[in-house]
């Protein structure tokens, strides 16, 4: 019983943190959506093999598609 609740605070705590920065960031968008646009991940600057995106550039993904 102890590890579901402790599971579901953890959880609670995600979805708070998240929740957070949704409210914190301007018009509510994350930065960087594409995983290709990051440097860490990214260390050859290939193109977001996605959308098409160089790293220094936004995601070119429509608004709607997912």
């Amino acid at each position: 019983m102890e590890l579901i609740i402790a599971t579901i605070l953890l959880l609670g705590l995600g979805f708070a943190g998240i929740a957070i920065k949704l409210l914190l960031k301007k018009d509510g968008k994350f930065s960087g959506t594409c995983a290709s646009n990051s440097p860490f991940l990214n260390k050859e600057g290939e193109a977001c093999s996605f959308c098409g995106a160089m790293p220094e550039e936004q995601c070119k993904r429509p608004e709607g598609e997912a």
